[in-house]
C-alpha cells in the first residue's frame, strides 16, 4: 500500500534538485561540454584545464629545440655517444624537441652547445 502523505516524491526530487544546481555552477564556471565548432575536440575541452595540451613530457626534460629534423638526430647521436639516454617528440608548433631524463638535463644540454639549447 502506498504511502498516501506524498513523501516518497522528496528523495527523487532533491536529487534531481541537486543535480541541476552542479550542472548550473559547472557552466557557470566555464564547463560547456556541448558546444559545436570548426574543431569538435579542442571546442570540448577548451575550458578544462586536465586536458591542456602543453609541453608536459611526463619524467622527460627538454635539453634542445630544432625545426630540422637532421640536425635532432645528430643531437640524439651525440648525446648516444656520450651515454645519454634520449628521444624526440613533435611539439605543437612543429618544432623538433629532445628530451632527456631530469638528472641528465644539465650535461645534455652542455653537450648540445651551439644547438637551440632550451
Amino acid at each position: 500500500m502506498p504511502p498516501s502523505d506524498g513523501w516518497y516524491l522528496l528523495g527523487p526530487f532533491i536529487a534531481v534538485a541537486l543535480v541541476g544546481f552542479l550542472a548550473a555552477i559547472f557552466w557557470h564556471m566555464g564547463l560547456q561540454w556541448t558546444r559545436t565548432g570548426n574543431d569538435p575536440l579542442r571546442d570540448l575541452y577548451e575550458g578544462l584545464a586536465i586536458f591542456d595540451c602543453g609541453d608536459d613530457y611526463g619524467l622527460l626534460c627538454p635539453a634542445a629545440v630544432t625545426d630540422d629534423p637532421g640536425i635532432a638526430r645528430e643531437i640524439r647521436t651525440l648525446l648516444r655517444a656520450a651515454g645519454i639516454r634520449s628521444t624526440s617528440a613533435t611539439r605543437p608548433d612543429g618544432r623538433l624537441v629532445v628530451l632527456v631524463f631530469p638528472e641528465e638535463a644539465e650535461e645534455a644540454r652542455r653537450l648540445v652547445g651551439g644547438s637551440p639549447a632550451l
